[in-house]
This record gives structure tokens, sequence and C-alpha cells, in this order.
């Protein structure tokens, strides 16, 4: 009998909210199919990140994001996995206008790409979009702190809650989303005291990033863990891998072997002559 984990096995919301104060969750980006596969028995959430924009797509920020390349990859990481809650972001420009722009959106997403949940940016100005999201069936992870959608707003990608009033804002947006409805929030490149008190203040599990240890959970680009960027690696990232090294060698070693025809050899070919 084969003991691979069915789709009925899939952690749900209501699996990942469950472990508030309890066991870790564990978070990792994931944008296709075979990364998902890869990862998947190993984590909690796979989280279709709008980072992919620049990850994939080698963009300078995720603002050219689209809804449609959302849900063409958060489909693919559905079907290539089976065991996480897969959660995808919601592109900038997609949900801000309304509710009810932000509702047509996610359905649209929920309904494409089988995901249990989508992930939205914002703080108290979200938080009646997350309400009229979640009493309609829509599970919300909210996201606030740095929030990359906004960055221009903040000057770059600078750690928040350096100042009392920074950080009484952030916590302040912590507990709007929570109040509304979230049923878990991301806390990104927020000063570490603060993610730990909006931890052990709010009812719903946090998910740390470039935030604090004591967060429910920790979430890393999956693509910076495995080294897979050669250039800049932000302080909060651990390497846990260095394949961006391995790929170029093995790339390197291909094409000596095709340029001193030692690839193909007879047994990467077919030498049997055709019939007659």
């Amino acid at each position: 009998m084969s003991t691979k984990t069915t789709r009925s096995q899939r952690l749900t919301v209501r699996d990942i909210a469950a472990r508030k104060g309890t066991t870790p969750i564990v978070c990792v980006t994931a944008y296709t199919a075979p990364m998902a596969g890869f990862m998947d028995e190993a984590v909690d959430v796979l989280l279709v990140g709008d980072s992919l924009g620049m990850v994939l797509y080698g963009f300078d920020s995720t603002l050219p994001v689209t809804l449609d390349m959302m849900i063409a990859h958060g489909a693919a990481v559905v079907r290539g996995s089976d065991h996480a809650c897969v959660v995808v972001d919601m592109p900038f420009g997609s949900y801000q206008a309304s509710p009810a722009q932000a509702f047509e959106s996610c359905a649209r997403v929920l309904a494409e790409t089988g995901c249990a949940a989508v992930k939205l940016e914002g703080g108290r100005e979200m938080a009646e979009t997350i309400r009229f999201l979640s009493t309609r069936g829509v599970p919300v992870m909210a996201h606030v702190g740095l929030t990359p959608q906004s960055f221009n707003q903040f000057g770059g990608f600078r750690t928040r809650g350096r100042t009392m009033t920074e950080a009484e804002d952030i916590a302040a947006d912590a507990e709007a989303v929570a109040d509304a409805g979230a049923f878990s929030v991301v806390i990104e490149g927020t000063l570490e005291p603060v993610a730990r008190a909006i931890t052990e203040n709010l009812k719903i599990p946090t998910i740390g990033i470039g935030a604090s240890p004591a967060c429910d959970g920790q979430v890393l680009v999956a693509e910076d863990l495995l080294g897979l960027f050669s250039d800049f690696t932000p302080k909060f990232v651990k390497r846990y891998a260095n394949l961006g090294a391995d790929v170029t060698k093995a790339v390197t070693a291909y094409a000596a072997d095709v340029r001193a025809r030692r690839f193909p050899g007879p047994e990467h070919t077919t030498s049997a002559k055709p019939k007659k």
C-alpha cells in the first residue's frame, strides 16, 4: 500500500491557525511545481510569493507582478504538492481599490489555483477588506511591518519599528488585521522587540521574516536559503546550501564536454541501424 500523502491529508488553514504558541510553523516560498515537490514534505506552508517577480522574472520590485502570473504559479505549486498548506500572494493593484475588487480577485485565485488561502499586505487600511473577505469564505494571511508593495512609500527596504511611533503603528496594524479575521500574519523587516511583543499580544500565529525568533513561525525565500542568488544576501537569511555554485559548476562541465565532443557518448545515443 502506498504511503504517499493524499490530498485529504493536506494541512489546512485551521491547522496553521491552531499552531499559535505550539510547534513553530515552517514556511518557504515556492513558484514552480518541481520546487514545491522538493520542499513539500518538510514544510507546513508553501507561500507563492509575489517575490517571484524579482526571483524569477528579474524585476526590481514586486510591483509589475500580475494576477495572471500569480494564478499560473499558484496552480503549479498546488499541482506539485500534496502536504503543505498553499497560500498565494495577491499582487499590487488586485485588491487595494475596494473590498469588492479584492473579493473578485481572490475568488479567481482560489478557484483557479486550488490554494487554501491568499495573502494581503497592509494593516489598518486593509482591515475592512480582510473582514469582507473572511466573512465570505476567503481565508486571509495578513502581512504587516515592511510591506514590499509599499516600499516607495517607506523610502526603500529598511527595517521598521525603530521609533516608538512606528512600533505602535505596526502593533496597531497587526491587531487590526487579527480582529478583522486574518488567520495568521506575516511580520517582515521589523525590529526584534517589536515583533516579539506583537507575537505575545496576538491570538493568531505570527510568521516572521527579518523579525523575531519569538514569532510562531518563520518564512524565507527558497532561493535565498538554497544559495541560488550569488550577489546580495539579506542579514536575516541563513544559507543552507550553495546551489548556485553547483549549477555553474555543472553547466561549465557540460559545456566543456560538448566542446570536446565527449558528450553525447555512445551510452547517450541509439546506435541500431534503421530497419529496411
